[in-house]
């Protein structure tokens, strides 16, 4: 049997330093920078205008501020050259990254919701154009962050991670600026640890499917948008293929799905041959399926357990032919 992966350093087919890593730090630094100013703003805020919602939302905020923190240092550790002791490098960084930065959310969500219920039946006066002024600026700062990950996140879990922080404030913001004009028009201040709790239900949802993302990609798991039985179609409708089996699919970063698979070819093919075919079905995963790290190990016949042959005496060897494996 052949094997179609060349002999080589699993980190020789790891691209360090890409343009498109390059892009997700200059934009996180600048949404680190932006989070951080603006964090200040909204604590002091919610203090003097008395507001749970702006407080909340700080809250996350702060978590942001640690989330993005999170999220370069993963993204440098990726970039680290692979060793004897970890043959892929760090690519994994950025998929603990992003589980710890669900963590966090789930935590402050829970927090948001406890103290929100408590407000509620005695709640504060909140001064809502004070509230609604922070809320609108806030606005503003967590739409143009989300937005600018949002064209820089590829299929990284790690920037999905940061974004939905920023998409989570963004919706936090609109709830604190809707709470603050209720305060402000009605003087309805249950509104606003009302919106409190709302707040935390979507940054714990968004938290959820990122713990379950994760999970998977730490679990082997088959990497989301890929279909196995259309992988083995695609590599079973090679006319020189007679069969596939052991095939399997997981990530070995988010973004960077990974395939092993025996492939069965068809006739007496030499060694040549055999590699060719490999290298043109590799090049057919990575068109189709996006798939850059796949190895496929190449056979001439199934791999069946040989049967003893009738003729042979067990002790002296003696006796009819055995067939050896390709």
């Amino acid at each position: 049997m052949a094997d179609a992966t060349p002999a080589a350093h699993p980190a020789e087919h790891v691209h360090h330093h890409s343009p498109a890593r390059d892009r997700q730090r200059r934009v996180l630094w600048a949404v680190l920078a932006a989070n951080a100013v603006y964090l200040v703003v909204e604590v002091v805020g919610g203090i003097a205008f008395n507001s749970l919602a702006l407080l909340a939302d700080g809250a996350h905020m702060a978590s942001d501020v640690i989330a993005l923190v999170v999220a370069l240092l993963a993204l440098t550790l990726m970039e680290r050259p692979a060793t004897d002791r970890h043959s892929f490098g760090l690519r994994r960084a950025e998929v603990l990254g992003a589980q710890f930065n669900g963590v966090v959310l789930i935590g402050i969500s829970v927090l948001i919701v406890v103290e929100a219920v408590m407000r509620i039946g005695s709640p504060d006066q909140v001064r809502g154009a004070g509230v609604m002024a922070v809320a609108g600026v806030g606005l503003l700062v967590n739409l143009g962050c989300a937005l600018a990950l949002a064209r820089a996140e590829g299929h990284s879990l790690n920037m999905h991670g940061a974004f939905l922080h920023m998409a989570a404030d963004a919706a936090g913001s609109l709830a604190a600026l809707l709470a603050g004009f209720a305060a402000w028009a009605w003087g309805a201040d249950r509104v606003d640890p009302v919106a409190s709790i709302a707040i935390a239900l979507l940054v714990g949802w968004s938290a959820w499917g990122l713990l379950r993302d994760t999970t998977n990609v730490l679990l082997e798991g088959t990497p989301r948008g890929i279909e196995p039985d259309a992988v083995r179609a695609a590599l079973q409708a090679d006319p020189e293929v007679e069969a596939v089996h052991h095939v399997h699919l997981w990530s070995l970063a988010s973004d960077e799905p990974s395939l092993s698979a025996h492939v069965v070819l068809r006739g007496d093919v030499t060694l040549h041959q055999a590699q060719e075919r490999g290298e043109e079905l590799k090049e057919m995963l990575a068109d189709r399926f996006g798939i850059l790290h796949s190895t496929i190990e190449l056979e001439c016949h199934a791999c069946d357990d040989p049967k003893p042959s009738h003729d042979t005496d067990p002790l002296s060897g003696a006796g009819g032919a055995t067939r050896a494996g390709a």
